[in-house]
């Protein structure tokens, strides 16, 4: 078989391997530390097919760290990264091409390129997964994932530096989508947003996953985008993940951290808005009135 044709059938096999499996990331045991200070020790995760996970912690609890540990930027010292069914660590980088090309990762900030357009920064992971697919190709994709994500056609030519802070974080999720991931990575997507903003990423955000079929593993500390699109938070304490549930299930446990988080003036606030938007919802006119 040539080099194309082993591509082609381990594409297939793991095409396969994400249709059949219910768990899209396991993590066991995971240890990572930076010399003498341990960051992450004896930490397990399960992140179900379909949902969308938030993922919480203060300060140092290694959120972004873990994150990485999964896709592949940070070796840990010790543990087991499964990615629908395929073990992430120690694999080579040819070796785990064909389920690399099942995610896609929105940085904090965006993280463009600023010396490319916004159009180019989204053609960056089509050329260096598909380098046989033409110019014009590219740029149909290109355009269709800016405007997926709510942007308007004319931010493809703009260059980072003469977008808003809204639109850096929508044209690094129209690159983060440019195959048509399973898997989606958001480091803090609606950190530096304002309120109306961060509620419209949020939305976007849901769209995207129920229309794609996407499961989101989301690193966030804003407390309305987790009550509002989030299906279960897990919780980072203690060097590894101390609870995994809905916020109800995680409001019913002692623990001093969930309860100050979510009890807190914030967490009240983010729960009368969302039991204000439930009421308002349960008394729309069904009959067609507005």
């Amino acid at each position: 078989m040539s080099e194309e044709e082993i591509q082609e059938a381990e594409d297939r096999r793991i095409e396969e391997a994400v249709e059949t499996s219910d768990i899209a990331i396991k993590v066991r045991g995971l240890k990572n530390s930076f010399g003498d200070q341990v960051v992450h020790e004896h930490l397990d995760l399960d992140v179900r097919k379909g949902e969308i996970l938030g993922v919480v912690g203060g300060s140092g609890t290694g959120k972004s760290v873990l994150m990485r540990s999964i896709i592949g930027l940070q070796t840990p010292d010790e543990g087991e990264v499964c990615v629908f069914g395929e073990s992430m660590i120690g694999r080579l980088d040819d070796e785990a091409l064909a389920i690399r090309k099942r995610w896609g990762v929105l940085f904090q900030g965006g993280a463009l390129f600023s010396t490319l357009t916004v159009a180019e920064n989204v053609e960056v992971p089509i050329r260096e997964y598909y380098p046989n697919i033409g110019p014009q190709l590219r740029d149909e994709i290109a355009a269709y994932k800016i405007r997926l994500t709510g942007l308007p056609t004319e931010a493809g030519p703009k260059y980072p530096s003469e977008l808003s802070g809204g639109m850096k974080k929508r044209a690094g999720l129209a690159r983060a989508l440019a195959l048509d991931p399973d898997l989606l990575f958001l480091d803090e997507p609606t950190a530096g947003l304002d309120p109306i903003g961060a509620a419209a990423f949020d939305d976007q955000t849901r769209k995207l996953q129920q229309t794609l079929g996407l499961t989101v593993f989301l690193i966030t500390h804003d407390l309305d985008t987790l009550y509002s699109i989030c299906d279960r938070v897990a919780v980072l304490a203690d060097k590894k993940v101390i609870a995994v549930g809905t916020i109800a299930e995680l409001l019913a446990l002692d623990h001093p951290w969930i309860q100050e988080y979510f009890n807190g003036p914030r967490g009240r606030a983010a729960t009368a808005a969302v039991e204000r938007e439930k009421g308002k919802a349960a008394n729309k006119p069904t009959d067609g009135r507005q």
